[in-house]
Order: C-alpha cells, then sequence, then structure tokens
C-alpha cells in the first residue's frame, strides 16, 4: 500500500499536467484546494518531488510550480520511488545489496520472496512504463463519455 504522502504526490503531478499546456506556475494554494491535499503537507511534497527532478519552480510574482519534463517522461514509478524507497514488499527484494528477512532460512529459495518477486516485477513493470500523459489521457476520455442509465 502506498502512504497518503505519495498518493498526494501523484494527485499533484496529474493536477500539473491538466495545467502543462499553459505553460504557466501553478500556486501550492490552487493544487491544495483543488485537490483537496492540506497546503502545508503539499509544500513539502512539492519540495521532494523539484528535489527529485519531476518538478520545477518559480519565485515572486507568477510564480509556483510546473513540471521539469515533459509529462511523456515522467512514469509513476519514478514519482512512486521518491517516496517509497523502498518500493519493495519484503526486505530480500529491494534493490541494492542483498538484505535477508530477519526470520527467513531459505534465502533464494523462498516460495513468498518467489511470489512476491514476480508480483514486485509485474507492478514496476506497469509503473514504469505508465506516463503521467497516459493517465491524463484517460482520464480525459473517461470524462468525455457519455452514459446512460434507465
Amino acid at each position: 500500500m502506498i502512504s497518503k504522502k505519495t498518493k498526494y504526490a501523484l494527485k499533484a503531478v496529474l493536477f500539473l499536467v491538466d495545467k502543462y499546456s499553459t505553460r504557466a506556475p501553478v500556486l501550492i494554494a490552487e493544487i491544495a484546494e483543488k485537490e483537496r491535499i492540506p497546503k502545508k503537507f503539499l509544500e513539502s511534497i512539492l519540495l521532494e518531488l523539484k528535489k527529485g527532478g519531476i518538478l520545477q519552480s518559480r519565485k515572486g510574482k507568477g510564480g509556483g510550480y510546473l513540471l521539469a519534463k515533459y509529462p511523456t517522461e515522467i512514469t509513476f514509478g519514478e514519482v512512486i520511488r521518491i517516496f517509497e524507497d523502498p518500493f519493495a514488499l519484503l526486505p530480500c527484494l529491494n534493490e541494492g545489496p542483498y538484505v535477508k528477512c530477519e526470520d527467513c532460512k531459505k534465502g533464494n529459495t523462498c516460495g513468498i520472496r518467489m511470489v512476491m518477486q514476480e508480483l514486485y516485477n509485474a507492478t514496476s513493470s506497469i509503473l514504469n512504463v505508465t506516463t503521467f500523459q497516459e493517465v491524463h489521457d484517460r482520464m480525459q476520455s473517461v470524462q468525455q463519455e457519455v452514459m446512460y442509465f434507465i
């Protein structure tokens, strides 16, 4: 499960993708209000996204936050890894040096690890190729569909 902080980060980036065509910075207050994110919490999230290379900011009149890259170049996995590091479900699956689970006696032959590795690989492959532009486009197409109920 992702943290509330990560979910808010994803919402904020999606909001900025929606505003991307204007190329104008967006105020923290606007994002906070429209996405119902506490402003103080959002400030720290946006700073982390900036540090992670996802956003840039402008100061002064007409300032605010905007995307540092094209929406087609930012993936969900990239944003999630800023806040959920490590993202793996078990310590033995984390990127970097192998860390055995505290109570594990089997290591690489552990059946739980094998299944969780498959889950991690499948999830990562989706998150690492799904761009914010794709998700934005999906959202737009759903909003444009007309639904009739009888």
